[in-house]
């Protein structure tokens, strides 16, 4: 690392690490980030992160004054109003920023309007603004959803304008004689019939916007403010279509993004509208940005809703607004404690220098970018792909601290971007994937057109949801981005994880002796080691010396669910209490007794339906619709004390459920209607070998002795909750089994059981322990493809279309024999 580190600062030293400033980038870290010791930050494009000195700071100004309802005359009140006042010129500095000091805005120029944040401050002027039907709302392809949706029904195309979406491009072209260093080229029209507006408006009163970021969110790119000036002063050469001559041009920047490193300098550019989030500057607060606003753009602005209200009379249609623009624009009372927080932030911010946190962040991103693009697998192809890379960037002449990629495998196939999230998170790294919330960005940038995204759409996919590649292509990207107190190391760790993960050799399962063939496993004696039941899905199960099983597999095996009052499908990833209630089944008594620490009584169910005292309700689970039983408010009151919070116990019925066709693949599929479950996520059992796990844990100790992790951590089979736990071979035979008999019962491998981070938690003592094992230990030798898998998932077998007969019961002890 320190070799690296110098030749990194070799390269970026000068700009690297605030060297002019009163703390180093290593004592920022160590005095006002304590919390990232062992964790690696890289969303600051998402949120950055608050430091430990800026909440101090707030917390003791909270506590040490009183701040009360600027809406008044008291102390307290004029108080806070002198805090609302000195924030909004504090913003006015921000926003005229140059490179090194700060220029005064005059308040003749530009209004600071608080909002509830940057998507409120647009939605302000998507509302207000004085469309109609010979208006234009034009907008780059480079732009968050909140800015397209000002061309929402309610707005732009509600009022009939036309919306265009544009490309900017760096080609020096002349038009009209006339050289211009920037093309821009125009999408479709898009227009709606609006009933009751009519065409041919006096040219006087018409009204155009242009938006675009001053940084794109998903590649960094930061666009040349010059784009403003040449949109108000040549726009009807520089458009090149009739279409979008009429009337004036105002501009708007969402500078939510690129403020955090290089504001727009609004004395130099003429800019008539800038949205402004405070989280993204410095952490907190959330929930609070500003709508900077050019004086003479804001008297164009329509005020709908009533507020900004000087005089009213109750009774009668009267009413006199506010003169003041922030008055008149500001909903009710804004959120003065939160603005009273900003200027800490904002302390931060000057200590530093923004000129110096752009250079900083800048030289962390130059630097992945540059060894990101050297990979190369062992066959010389690139390991990542960048996004955002612009032969000339003179419109976009620099980039932000955002790198946003994919990973291709040596064959040229690509990783999933939640592969690569999930193996991060195990590595103690946050990084973000998707689209970002930049749909025409992530289109561009992959190549994705209007017809991939609606079929997409159309088969299911939705933003946040784990299908990464449709028809083999990424429908989203990896995105790294870099804050004020990211450090050298962080970014090295990040290099060093993709290195490892996605150029080693180790990116393949150990199939142990399946090579050998089948006489391997012919050679081999298997027993069945044990058999556990979860009657309750993601509680706690038990354990039988013989079994009987059913069509959908063990007898009432994940036959309870617990749902929420919302309506959620609890599970143990999301409430890791229900680890800790236990049940046990007496099918002679024909009872499931439940047990909590957390209730005094031990709760008995009859597993004979009283159906006069139950009633059925349709759910939805894993892409399935269920007819459920639901029991009584005892039955409810009990769970709810279990886990701490409200929910309800519903029963599998036991009738045919219906199957929802899963069109999110390349293929369309749906479950073999003939290997029915209850509510278990993909199939009837799980089978794990206790060699298996023993080699896992042999693994983990040697990763202590290397000295990868501090303690040792020793798993038992119970972590992975498997059904059938299998004794005998050599560990990872059960990856070659195709199908196998336990006694004379048949069953089918559907393949390896993709793990989660789930198997990670430890239940202890009446707590749960959280950790990166033996999860982060199986992605180093058990991925394939995206999946991390140990254990295999089986379906009980039909015997010439029908349910095998005889002794349909599992014992312990019985041989398992595999083909």
């Amino acid at each position: 690392m320190a070799t690296a580190k110098e030749e990194f600062l070799k390269e970026f030293g000068e700009h690297y690490g605030y060297p002019n400033s009163p703390k180093t980038i290593d004592q920022i870290r160590a005095a006002e980030f304590n919390r990232l010791q062992n964790l690696v930050y890289l969303d600051h494009a998402g949120a950055t992160l608050y430091s430990e000195l800026q909440m101090e700071s707030v917390f003791k100004d909270l506590t040490s004054n009183v701040y009360g309802n600027p809406h008044s005359q008291s102390d307290s009140s004029s108080a806070t109003l002198e805090i609302v006042r000195d924030a909004r010129q504090q913003i006015m500095k921000l926003s005229v920023i140059q490179v090194l000091d700060y220029c005064n805005a005059s308040p003749k120029d530009y209004k600071c309007i608080f909002t509830s944040g940057a998507t409120a401050a647009l939605k302000l002027v998507g509302e207000a603004f004085p469309w109609s039907c010979n208006s234009n709302f034009m907008y780059t392809m480079e732009n968050h959803n909140s800015v397209i949706g000002i061309r929402d029904t309610r707005y732009a195309l509600g009022q009939g304008a036309a919306a265009i979406a544009v490309d900017v491009e760096d080609v020096h072209t002349r038009i009209e004689g006339e050289n211009f260093s920037t093309k821009i080229s125009l999408h479709q029209i898009q227009r709606r019939k609006v009933a009751g507006l009519r065409e041919g408006e006096p040219m006087g009163d018409v009204y155009n916007l242009f938006a675009f970021p001053s940084e794109c969110n998903f590649s960094g790119l930061r666009f040349n403010l010059d784009l403003a000036k040449i949109i108000k002063e040549d726009s009807s050469r520089i458009l090149g279509t009739s279409v979008c001559n009429n009337g004036r041009w105002l501009v708007l920047i969402d500078a939510a993004k690129g403020s955090a490193t290089m504001p727009p300098d609004l004395s130099k550019y003429p800019v008539d509208f800038v949205a402004l989030s405070f989280y993204k500057l410095f952490g907190y607060p959330t929930g609070l940005g500003a709508l900077v606003v050019r004086n003479d753009a804001a008297k164009l602005l329509k005020k709908s809703y009533f507020s900004g209200v000087a005089a009213s009379i109750a009774d009668i249609d009267f009413i006199k607004r506010r003169e003041g623009i922030e008055e008149l624009f500001e909903d009710g009372t804004v959120s003065f404690l939160s603005i009273a927080s900003i200027r800490h932030g904002f302390k931060i911010l000057n200590s530093l220098t923004l000129s110096a946190i752009s250079r900083h962040t800048t030289s962390l991103a130059s630097y992945t970018r540059k060894t990101l693009l050297a990979l190369r697998h062992s066959n010389g192809s690139s390991v990542c792909i960048l996004y955002g890379r612009h032969n000339s960037m003179e419109m976009c002449h620099e980039m932000g601290p955002i790198v946003s990629f994919n990973l291709k495998r040596p064959d040229g196939s690509w990783f999933g971007y939640r592969e690569v999230e999930k193996l991060a998170s195990l590595s103690g790294i946050q990084l973000r994937t998707g689209c970002f919330c930049n749909p025409g960005a992530c289109a561009k940038y992959l190549g994705l057109s209007h017809m991939d995204l609606i079929s997409n759409t159309e088969a299911g996919h939705v933003c946040w949801d784990d299908h990464d590649i449709i028809n083999g292509k990424p429908i989203g990207a990896v995105r790294v981005s870099f804050g004020y107190m990211s450090t050298y190391e962080d970014a090295k760790k990040f290099v060093d994880f993709v290195t490892s993960s996605f150029m080693s050799s180790r990116n393949h399962v150990d199939h142990g002796n399946q090579l050998e063939g089948v006489n391997g496993f012919l050679d081999t004696c298997y027993y069945l080691k044990s058999i556990t039941i979860y009657p309750i899905k993601s509680c706690g199960g038990f354990s039988a010396r013989s079994w009987p099983l059913s069509n959908n597999g063990l007898k009432h095996d994940r036959e309870w669910i617990l749902k929420s009052l919302s309506g959620e499908i609890l599970t143990l990833k999301r409430v890791p209490e229900m680890g800790f209630i236990s049940s046990f089944i007496d099918l002679s008594q024909g009872m499931l007794f439940v047990e909590s620490p957390h209730c005094k009584e031990k709760l008995q169910i009859k597993l004979q339906l009283d159906f006069s005292d139950v009633t059925i309700q349709d759910i939805e689970l894993h892409g399935q619709r269920y007819k459920v039983y639901s029991y009584s408010n005892e039955t409810n009151a009990w769970f709810s004390e279990a886990i701490g919070r409200p929910c309800t116990l519903l029963r599998y019925s036991g009738s045919n459920h219906e199957f929802v066709l899963d069109k999110t693949k390349d293929v369309v599929t749906c479950k073999d209607t003939n290997s029915a479950v209850c509510f278990a996520n993909e199939a009837q059992f799980l089978l794990v070998s206790e060699e298996s796990v023993s080699d896992l844990n042999k693994r983990l100790s040697s990763d202590v002795q290397k000295g990868i992790h501090v303690t040792a951590t020793q798993v038992n089979a119970s972590r992975f909750r498997p059904n059938l736990l299998v004794s005998g071979g050599r560990a990872y035979d059960e990856d070659g089994w195709r199908d196998i008999r336990i006694g004379n019962k048949y069953f089918r491998s559907l393949g390896g059981c993709n793990r989660c981070q789930i198997i990670n938690l430890a239940l202890n003592a009446g707590r749960v322990q959280k950790s990166n094992e033996p999860l982060a230990t199986l992605a180093s030798y058990r991925r394939v493809k995206g999946r991390i898998l140990f254990g295999i998932l089986l379906k009980y077998e039909s015997v010439n279309g029908e349910q095998q007969q005889g002794d349909s019961w599992l014992h312990v002890g019985q041989e398992v024999h595999p083909d």
